[in-house]
């Protein structure tokens, strides 16, 4: 028998660092928060999310997610949060650390920025595997959220997550789907299951958070 699940997903980047601020491809490295830098948009997320009631919580595990998770406080008492590495940035491999004047003269470097994105990064991912790994996740909240009643969730990644998460699911173009940090999306979805057991998820509304004027989509 074919069945539908709805949730809603409120998936938010992290603050901004230090590399955020040169410009520099920050990827799975494990680079902090900056501060004083980051509090306005901390706090300005903090105070978006604060009357919100999460059933489940998600953060990718490196250092800069989990401190903004613990900023806005979105952790409320008795509800887990799940470390999940599948929500880390795109590995950007041998461009992490480098900022665009040194790389641009790179023919596989040229050949990636051609691509959108497309082609493999030089001991680094493709668009394709971040893809692959965010689908796995997306399959497990579906199945979570079926046997423990989790109907709305927070995610709290990596622009390069939330680009390919609105281009799944909003249907955007690589370059038009960038969120700024401390800032995300807001997704309804629903989880179809066929009547021979495969699933898809399907969105019917996205909004900017924090909240804009016009930000629906």
């Amino acid at each position: 028998m074919a069945t539908d699940l709805t949730v809603e997903l409120v998936a938010v980047r992290h603050g901004i660092t230090a590399w955020n601020l040169a410009r520099r491809y920050q990827g799975q490295r494990d680079i902090p928060l900056l501060f004083p830098d980051a509090e306005a948009g901390l706090l300005a997320l903090r105070e978006a999310l604060a009357d919100e009631r999460f059933d489940a919580i998600y953060s990718s595990d490196l250092n800069r997610c989990q401190q903004t998770l613990e900023w806005i406080q979105a952790a409320k008492e008795g509800v887990h949060v799940a470390l999940e590495p599948r929500l880390r940035e795109l590995d950007f491999g041998e461009y992490e650390g480098k900022v665009y004047d040194e790389l641009k003269d790179l023919p596989h470097y040229r050949a990636w920025i051609d691509s959108v994105g497309e082609r493999q990064i030089p001991g680094g991912e493709s668009a394709a595997q971040l893809r692959a790994r965010l689908e796995a996740w997306l399959h497990a909240v579906a199945a979570n959220a079926q046997q423990s009643e989790h109907r709305k969730i927070l995610a709290v990644t990596h622009g390069g997550v939330i680009r390919e998460l609105r281009r799944r699911f909003e249907t955007l173009h690589f370059w038009d789907g960038s969120v700024s940090q401390a800032q995300g999306r807001r997704w309804t979805l629903t989880y179809h299951t066929d009547a021979n057991g495969k699933g898809d998820w399907q969105c019917s509304s996205s909004s900017a958070v924090p909240a804009q004027v016009n930000a629906t989509s």
